[in-house]
């Protein structure tokens, strides 16, 4: 079965590749900006199943096409990409010494049915001090992550601790992804 994936995540692209699916990549352009109004679960339900349509009804009909998004919570509120080091600064003060939530909303999409979870996930970062949040941006792994980071690299260090998916806080939930395929009759390895 062909698998698209309608994201420009390299990452999500390297997860897919780790459980032995080669996707075909192709990215969604669309608006990843909140309604005004909207929820945190409306907005990853609203965005994920965007990106995959907007692909999936070019020519991908027969494919199995997955699309995700994810966001960093903290209070009640996402946190976005940084614009720059500044704000890359703050996000990372912010969730200093604190636990912060990860969703990442996953759409399956397969033969005009829509399928849509939610992956959640629990991390605690340790205190940071200045001089250790300014090493890190000097390596500018910030860039393009939600809350600032990338827990596959540097910034593993500053994680105390984690309650759920790990692959999630990187982006794609591939348990979840490979339950929705089983509840859909899709076996991996069998």
């Amino acid at each position: 079965m062909k698998v698209v994936l309608a994201s420009a995540s390299p990452r999500r692209r390297e997860l897919l590749q780790l459980i032995g699916i080669e996707p075909e990549v192709i990215p969604a352009a669309i608006e990843e900006s909140f309604l005004p109004g909207e929820g945190l679960d409306a907005f990853l339900r609203r965005v994920a199943i965007a990106k995959g349509l907007a692909v999936y009804r070019k020519r991908f009909f027969h494919s199995l096409l997955v699309s995700a998004d994810t966001v960093v919570v903290l209070d009640g509120a996402a946190i976005g990409k940084p614009v720059d080091r500044d704000q890359a600064f703050a996000m990372l003060s912010r969730l200093s010494g604190r636990e912060h939530t990860v969703l990442t909303g996953l759409a399956i999409l397969y033969q005009g049915e829509t399928r849509y979870e939610v992956s959640r996930t629990a991390v605690r970062f340790k205190p940071l001090d200045r001089g250790e949040i300014e090493h890190y941006l000097d390596h500018e792994e910030y860039r393009d992550k939600a809350g600032a980071y990338a827990i596959q690299g540097r910034a593993a260090v500053f994680v105390e601790s984690i309650a759920g998916c790990y692959f999630n806080v990187m982006g794609f939930p591939l348990n979840l992804f490979y339950r929705m395929l089983g509840e859909r009759g899709v076996n991996l390895y069998g």
